[in-house]
């Protein structure tokens, strides 16, 4: 039986501008959104949660569903499921990883996203980064109730 790995991100906004945590990938310094994959007895909204506090060192809770995307990775030859949340804060808070693997972040507006990945030996970490980010302001989500926990 083939299982794909499942993932969580979370679309951090904050007064136009948003949140993206700068890792190496591939020889390059890319831009995701914090995100990670589920772990054994978590919830997908709690593994959200647990990321973005990892990645950034921010507490919030999404307040909704952007997507969920299916995707197969060209260069490992895996697939994912991501579950994209959105959260909103009332200011752009420091980021303080706790995830050796981040080496920082950044607030950024759509535009200086788009011309940050396009330097030299920079790069988004994969496609959904910028589809989840034009998904969010399409205004595209759901509830959150559409997330059922059975036990």
């Amino acid at each position: 039986m083939h299982r794909p790995y499942i993932t969580m991100a979370c679309v951090v906004h904050c007064q136009g501008k948003f949140l993206f945590v700068k890792e190496f990938e591939y020889g390059k310094m890319t831009l995701n959104q914090p995100a990670g994959h589920l772990e054994q007895n978590e919830t997908i909204l709690a593994g959200a949660i647990r990321e973005l506090r990892e990645e950034t060192g921010i507490d919030a809770t999404p307040i909704k569903l952007i997507k969920i995307y299916q995707w197969h990775a060209p260069r490992s030859q895996k697939d994912y499921l991501r579950f994209v949340f959105a959260v909103e804060l009332a200011e752009q808070l420091p980021i303080h990883p706790r995830d050796p693997d981040i080496e920082g972040g950044l607030w950024l507006t759509p535009a200086e996203f788009q011309h940050y990945i396009q330097q030299e030996g920079q790069a988004e970490r994969n496609p959904l980064v910028s589809q989840a980010l034009q998904d969010y302001l399409n205004g595209e989500s759901v509830s959150l109730d559409v997330l059922k926990v059975f036990e």
